[in-house]
């Protein structure tokens, strides 16, 4: 099922982790103002104006370069994502039950949508089909964890790395001694799960080909499959995996799995080059200024509350 919506809660929760960052810095520069003299006030006020300027031309010129790009939507930059992924993409859970599309990865795709001057789509899909919608060219990017895996260069253009990350072997603690390494899963009574179409999946492939791989549309899948000793281990990656220890601290990461490319990147619909550099362009401004930082640190604070992994239903609703 493929759901499309405007991140329109996305934005509220964008704002309020930029307000409650940069707080501390907006009550002190309050407090000097109302501490300092008319004439400094008034300078004060003179140079807001001058910045408020400069914000508005910057913006109609992001706004101008945006209408440049050619995208799916005339507009607007549409993105496929897969929300089962914490602290990626998830829903928060509000006090009201109302889950909202969060994850370092969707304010990111927030920033640059603002930064181009284009305003954000978000279709959410299972992971192969994020995969399908940049196949297809249905989506302009995809961000989903996405690893710059050579094999998927046919289908995409890979951004700039915009994170680095790990893969792991997973398990429960109860079997932590049993399965503790690559060698002890690398047999056939052994199940392992992956999800599909992931790189998690081509690494189960390359250190595990004689265990019985169990390919799982989600991550929350193969979590309960573990916890169900439905599954013996599982191919996760790794500030995933320590997303999901915080909720379920049965689950024991028991091998850093070594991996070329540990880093993600976003999927650029293929023959966009426009927009790859846009997009490039976006991803450095945001490591530059320390808003990716802060997009991490919100996203783990987030994913270790109240959370939802996986897609609603077609009232917006969660999947019961």
């Amino acid at each position: 099922m493929k759901k499309k919506f405007l991140a329109l809660g996305l934005a509220v929760t964008m704002a309020a982790s930029l307000a409650g960052c940069g707080g501390g810095g907006q009550s002190e520069t309050s407090a000097a103002t109302t501490a300092a003299t008319e004439s400094t006030k008034a300078e004060d006020t003179g140079s807001e104006s001058k910045a408020d300027e400069g914000s508005q031309e910057e913006s109609e010129n992001n706004s101008e370069a945006g209408a440049d790009l050619q995208t799916v939507t005339p507009g607007k930059l549409t993105i496929a994502t897969s929300p089962d992924f914490a602290p990626y993409e998830f829903y928060a859970i509000g006090e009201d039950g109302t889950p909202t599309l969060a994850g370092f990865d969707m304010a990111l795709a927030q920033y640059i949508a603002d930064d181009l001057g284009l305003e954000l789509e978000i279709v959410t899909v299972d992971f192969d089909g994020v995969l399908s919608e940049l196949q297809t060219k249905s989506v302009d990017l995809g961000m989903a964890g996405l690893s710059p895996d050579p094999k998927r260069e046919s289908i995409m253009a890979f951004s700039d790395l915009y994170y680095i990350g790990g893969q792991s072997l997973v398990t429960v603690k109860a079997n932590a001694e049993t399965y503790n390494t690559l060698e002890s899963i690398n047999k056939p009574e052994v199940s392992v799960g992956a999800q599909i179409g992931s790189i998690q999946m081509d690494l189960a492939t390359a250190n595990s080909p004689d265990a019985d791989i169990v390919p799982l549309p989600k991550v929350t899948d193969i979590i309960a499959e573990l916890l169900a000793g439905k599954l013996d281990a599982a191919y996760i990656e790794t500030d995933v995996a320590k997303s999901y220890q915080k909720n379920y601290p049965e689950l024991e990461i028991v091998v850093e799995v070594p991996y070329e490319q540990e880093g993600s990147s976003i999927g650029v619909c293929k023959g966009n080059d426009a927009l790859l550099a846009a997009v490039n362009g976006s991803i450095a401004k945001a490591l530059e200024d320390g808003s990716m930082e802060r997009f991490i640190a919100e996203a783990n604070e987030l994913a270790s509350g109240e959370k939802y992994e996986g897609l609603l239903d077609e009232n917006e609703q969660i999947q019961q």
